[in-house]
């Protein structure tokens, strides 16, 4: 070598010869993902700088994607039942075979009768298009998993605020100087929540968390505020009652964006008391304080006022609904004093964030040089808001009074007038959509083999858009949109399994189940739903006579199963993440992506959406094939997506339409769609301009826009509800009026919840059981685990291999429990076995633990004895799936009774110390599953190739990718090792005393 050149030495070798760009699948979040590939094999997975959604953050559960990808638990080929359902004794068999299996019991549902197919999914994110195939089908009996999750949150949100928390609308992360978290774990949205708090924090604006539990974004939150489970509306009727008295309210805001103004007619007893005074158009009318009479709410002269009893021409005594929302929350019950009592948050701290809230609203106002124009076409040269802004998810939304919980905030937020102003929260398109937004939902068929006329999931705006026979009995397996549960916008998941075993409303044929481990974590009282999937009747046939499943893992489900479809990993598949379904915009711009085959399966597996759509084709229903019977889609889903039309210009797809692909949000179907995604990193986004950023609901720029992209029906403006009027109109058919009304027994539950005016009531468990069993248990999920996926991951598990029951100090102390100790969580129906950590981080009087971490053995690829299966555990198998009866009373669902929403966050429990033979295994413990072929015969350790190991096997290739270096080692089905020895995650976790 000559002297003083460089040695052409290679310190490192090369990690990766391709990228790959798609949409991670590991969560709800739908981050962008980068996927780096060598030699036709996946590397390591990071996040995509230039993706709207995470700008390259990405979290644990999105770095593991690879080990999913490789999991011992996929799927392998379609599977027939041969042995007892739960058994797990399957034959494999053709895809011919299963698709005409399916055909047939299918299409024997649909000639017969098609509601007799119950068509649900879990955490499908395609359900525009599962959706469209139920309507096409002929079965009112679809939904995916919002009501098990939260849709109550949702339907609050519709019905209130034209947008809602999360999907349809975020805070202003750029501008907020005070942010309320209620109830948020850190599973959901996790990344832009977290780029959204450090913005924040680096701003010192300030983060308050109401929660029970002090973990991830409560525990780096200004301010935590541990509020006892269920209460939280309570706490925020506490703050409006403060602002009231102060009147530190935004009250010219309220009445000229929402209802504040319009009058609502007193006529007790009366069939239209309650209801909005309206002219002879049907117009909504105001009291106009200047001219002294009745006007046009939409009469942009007129000066509204917000209180006052008048009497119209025609006699009618009116008040605006301003004042129906002040005597509520004015009244002693919502005071600092009378909610500190229940909610555990003392009096003075209620009043100061009152303060605090009503300071940064009024007092450090923000305004915007950008000039817009209202929809009355009056120009303003300034775009002004409020910087306060809330989050709220699942911790509000899963209780029986979480509709109402979550109208109590929006509320809030009105009040201050902190909706979609700079700084405060904001819609996220294709919302603001008016208040409900519609359509409603679709009448059963009216034969069959006969599609609905609509969509099986709607709206309803009063109780003829309900779903019920004449005599008043439900039209749906799940009983949503009956009078148990008229706005139960999501369905009924949870209660799908229950009703079908019990005939009631009346029997089916087919259960057909997608992604939805309904036999374990997505049930409520897992023993009785394993007897619902398994009780025979008196000829020994089985209750629920046939069922199909589709997953693309070997969940707790999959041996209940009749007929196995099995799923790709995501990495190997289309995908559509649609503005007509769950979009990915941000408050600046409408947005959708896709996902794209990285790489080909190398299994018998296909996509669901590809099998769904040969199922239609082969069923010939309507929509899936042409006059002649041929599939209108023959490149099934990769067809669907860049083809199929909603309504003219309206696909699944907003990004690159039209025959050139120059058009965004609307126009014809383009050939080259999806290769201009692919070419964008898989996504789309159009940013809206200026002018139309801001007050969406008002704002004419915007509203020209939505209705031009076909998002809203009219470019009218958007009227935000303090006070739902569809609310009333169900009270009133309770009150005796109409020509709908519902069955006596159900009269005094209707208008008892269906109030207009949000109310705080004590869930109904806490109610029934306080006495006896006086400590709320509820659960979260870590950052790093999403519901049953993350605790089958390789990675994943190193982090959090089993779980515990998380108690205060002083709660272990008054039950008899030492920190490390076992114990038994007692509820009223069953128990279950834990181990106890102690923490301070938990309000008193509630226990939690990490949700879906506990697994079945036998289900998963796990090896015996992995600590998921022995000392993991689920609140579940406690949780009723119906209320306690009283007074001889109906079986309710442990539910919200306006929407449905699963009750699974009101479970009360109490604790007994395990006797020391107990201690060391949780229990109940149920027998194993069979595994299916060829899952049993997958080695120890299953190694892919990877950074750490190079090429022929030789050493390993530097690399500074930790991320990368892992990805050498793939756990099977006995556990992981790592190479040259380690610990093996199967090892117990805790030495005798109980530390880790």
């Amino acid at each position: 070598m000559p002297q003083g050149s460089e040695p052409d030495v290679p310190l490192s070798r090369p990690y990766a010869d391709e990228l790959r760009k798609t949409t991670c699948y590991m969560c709800a979040c739908r981050c962008g993902v980068r996927v780096h590939m060598k030699d036709g094999a996946i590397r390591y997975i990071d996040g995509d700088p230039d993706h709207p959604v995470n700008r390259g953050v990405l979290c644990a559960k999105g770095s593991a994607g690879l080990m999913q990808h490789l999991s011992p638990a996929r799927l392998t080929k379609p599977l027939k039942r041969v042995g007892p359902r739960g058994s797990g004794e399957f034959e494999e068999i053709e895809w011919e075979e299963a698709l005409a299996l399916a055909a047939e019991w299918l299409g024997e549902v649909r000639a017969r009768d098609p509601k007799r197919l119950a068509f649900f999914t879990g955490r499908d994110q395609s359900q525009s298009l599962t959706g469209w195939w139920a309507a096409k089908f002929g079965t009112q009996n679809f939904a995916a998993h919002g009501g098990f999750c939260s849709v109550n949150m949702a339907a609050a949100g519709l019905y209130s605020i034209a947008s809602s928390f999360w999907e349809f609308g975020e805070p202003d992360w750029e501008r907020a100087r005070y942010l309320l978290l209620f109830g948020v774990a850190e599973d959901h949205d996790s990344n832009p929540i977290k780029l959204g708090l450090g913005k924040m924090k680096t701003r010192g604006a300030k983060v308050v968390s109401v929660n029970p539990v002090r973990t991830g974004y409560s525990a780096i939150a200004d301010e935590w505020i541990g509020v006892r489970p269920g209460t939280d509306g309570l706490f925020a009727g506490a703050l409006i009652h403060e602002l009231l008295q102060a009147e530190r309210v935004d009250f010219d805001w309220l009445a000229a964006m929402t209802d504040a103004p319009f009058l609502v007619i007193r006529n007790p007893g009366g069939p239209d008391d309650g209801l909005y005074a309206r002219d002879a158009d049907g117009r909504e009318l105001v009291w106009d304080g200047a001219r002294g009479e009745a006007a046009s709410a939409a009469d942009p002269d007129a000066k509204p006022v917000l209180a006052g009893e008048r009497r119209l021409a025609d006699g009618r005594t009116v008040v605006p609904a301003f004042q129906l929302i002040a005597e509520r929350f004015l009244d002693p019950s919502y005071s600092a004093d009378a909610a500190a009592e229940k909610t555990g948050v003392p009096a003075a701290t209620v009043k100061r964030i009152a303060r605090e809230l009503a300071d940064v609203a009024f007092e450090q106002a923000i305004e915007l040089p950008i000039a817009w124009t209202d929809w009355a076409g009056r120009t303003r040269q300034t775009m002004r808001g409020r910087p306060v802004a809330m989050h709220a998810m699942r911790g509000i939304s899963a209780h029986s009074n979480g509709f109402h919980t979550c109208r109590i905030l929006h509320v809030l937020q009105m009040m201050l007038g902190a909706i979609d102003g700079p700084g405060s929260s904001r819609h996220k398109p294709p919302f603001p959509r008016p208040c409900p937004p519609g359509p409603k939902p679709a009448q059963p068929a009216e034969g069959p083999d006969l599609p609905l006329a609509g969509m099986p999931l709607g709206f309803p705006t009063g109780p003829e858009d309900l779903l019920v026979a004449p005599d008043g009995t439900p039209q749906r397996i799940d009983k949503a949109y009956s009078w148990e549960h008229p706005i139960a916008a999501h369905g009924l998941m949870h209660m799908v399994l229950h009703n079908a075993w019990a005939g009631d409303p009346y029997e089916i044929d087919v259960l057909f189940m997608y992604m939805a481990n309904m036999g374990w974590n997505s049930a409520m009282n897992v023993p009785a739903t394993l007897k619902y999937l398994t009780d025979v009747d008196e000829d020994g046939a089985y209750k629920i006579p046939k069922i199909i499943y589709s997953d693309a893992y070997y969940s707790e489900t999959v041996p209940y199963a009749d007929l196995v479809l099995p799923d790709t990993t995501y990495l190997e598949r289309w995908d559509c993440i649609s503005l007509l379904d769950r979009p990915i915009s941000s408050a600046d711009g409408p947005a959708d992506s896709i996902r794209r085959p990285v790489v080909a399966p190398d299994r018998d597996v296909r996509p669901f959406q590809d099998v769904l759509i040969e199922l239609g084709a082969r069923l010939n229903l309507p929509g899936f094939v042409n006059e002649a019977g041929e599939p209108l889609y023959p490149g099934l889903y990769k067809d669907y997506i860049a083809n199929h039309e909603r309504a003219p210009g309206i696909g699944p797809l907003a990004g690159w339409r039209g025959e050139g692909g120059n058009q965004g949000g609307r126009g014809a179907a383009n050939p080259e769609q999806l290769e201009r995604y692919v070419e964008n990193g898989g996504f789309w986004h159009e940013r809206l301009p200026d002018a139309a950023l801001f007050h969406k609901h008002a704002n004419r720029a915007y509203l020209d826009y939505a209705h031009d992209k076909g998002w809203i029906p009219s470019n009218d403006r958007i009227v935000l509800r303090l006070y739902v009027e569809a609310m009333q109109k169900f009270r009133l058919a309770a009150q005796g009026h109409g020509a709908l009304q519902p069955p006596e027994a159900h009269r005094r539950r209707v208008e008892t919840y269906f109030d207009p005016v949000p109310f705080w009531y004590a869930p109904f468990e806490s109610a029934a059981f306080a006495d006896e069993y006086p400590i709320a248990a509820i659960t979260q999920r870590p950052m790093h685990m999403y519901h049953s996926w993350g605790s089958q991951n390789a990675w994943l598990r190193q982090i959090t291999a089993r779980n515990q029951l998380y108690v205060h100090p002083d709660t272990a102390a008054d039950a008899g429990v030492r920190n490390g100790g076992w114990v038994w969580i007692v509820s009223p129906i069953a128990r279950v076995k834990a181990q106890v950590r102690c923490m301070h981080g938990v309000e008193p009087g509630t226990v939690w633990t990490w949700n879906a971490i506990g697994k079945r053995k036998g289900a998963w690829g796990l090896a015996e004895g992995a600590p998921e299966t022995t000392k993991g555990f689920l609140l579940n198998h406690v949780i009723n799936d119906l209320l306690p009866v009283r007074d001889g009373g109906l079986k309710y669902a442990n539910a919200d009774p306006v929407t449905g929403q699963a009750a699974w966050y009101d479970l009360r429990v109490r604790l007994e110390p395990c006797a020391p033979h107990e201690a060391g295994e949780t229990e109940p413990m149920f027998e194993r599953f069979a595994a299916p072929p060829p899952t049993g015969g997958r080695p120890d350790v299953l190694r892919a190739v990877g950074p750490l190991t190079a090429p022929g096997g030789g050493a390993p290739a530097a690399s500074a990718n930790w991320i990368g270096q892992r990805a050498a080692y793939v756990e099977g089905g006995l556990g992981l090792a790592a190479a040259g020895g380690g610990r093996r995650v199967d090892e117990p976790l805790e030495d005798p005393e109980g530390e880790r």
